[in-house]
C-alpha cells in the first residue's frame, strides 16, 4: 500500500467520514496528512491564519481562548474523532479565533481547509455532507458555549480590592 492508500484507511476510521463513497474518500487523502503533536504542543494560537480542518485520530486537543479579565479560558476538548478548527472551512473567516494546544500526543488528521473548499464547490455531493456535518458540529459546539457562558456569568471574577 502507498501513502494514499494509508490515508484513505486513517480517513475511514473517521465516523464523520462514514457516509463518503470512495472516489470523496481518494479526492479527500490527497489533501490530508497526519501529525503527531507532542503532550504540551501549540497546534495552532488565537489569530493564526486558518489553514486546515482538524480530526483527532488519538489523544486530546484543548481549545482555549482569550477572554478579557479571565485571561486564557478552556472552552473545549477535543477527543478521538472530534473535529477542530472546523471554521477554516467557512469562506469568510481568516484567523483563528482559539488556540488549540495538544494535552496529551495526539495524532491529528489535519485537512487543507482552502482545497477542501474547493472540492466541495465542485462537487455538490461532497460540499453537502461536509457542510452537513459542519453544521451538526457548530450546533453542538453552540450548546456548549451555552452552558459554559452561563457557567461564566453565574460566577463573576475575583476582584482585588487594594484598600
Amino acid at each position: 500500500m502507498g501513502p494514499q492508500a494509508d490515508m484513505i484507511i486513517e480517513l475511514k476510521q473517521v465516523p464523520w467520514f462514514a457516509e463518503l463513497k470512495q472516489d470523496h474518500l481518494k479526492r479527500m487523502s490527497a489533501i490530508t496528512t497526519l501529525h503527531t503533536f507532542k503532550a504540551g504542543q501549540t497546534i495552532f494560537r488565537e489569530g493564526d491564519r486558518e489553514d486546515y480542518l482538524y480530526v483527532v485520530q488519538d489523544g486530546r486537543v484543548a481549545l482555549d481562548m482569550y477572554v478579557p479579565s479571565r485571561g486564557k479560558v478552556l472552552i473545549y476538548t477535543a477527543e478521538q474523532w472530534d473535529i477542530f478548527g472546523w471554521s477554516s472551512v467557512t469562506p469568510d473567516v481568516h484567523q483563528r479565533t482559539a488556540g488549540a494546544i495538544a494535552v496529551l500526543e495526539s495524532r491529528v488528521l489535519c485537512v487543507e481547509a482552502e482545497k477542501l473548499r474547493r472540492l466541495c464547490e465542485v462537487d455538490h455531493d461532497l460540499g453537502y455532507l461536509v457542510m452537513r456535518r459542519l453544521a451538526d458540529i457548530v450546533a453542538s459546539r453552540l450548546m456548549v458555549t451555552r452552558l459554559q457562558l452561563l457557567d461564566m456569568f453565574a460566577t463573576p471574577p475575583e476582584i482585588k480590592n487594594d484598600d
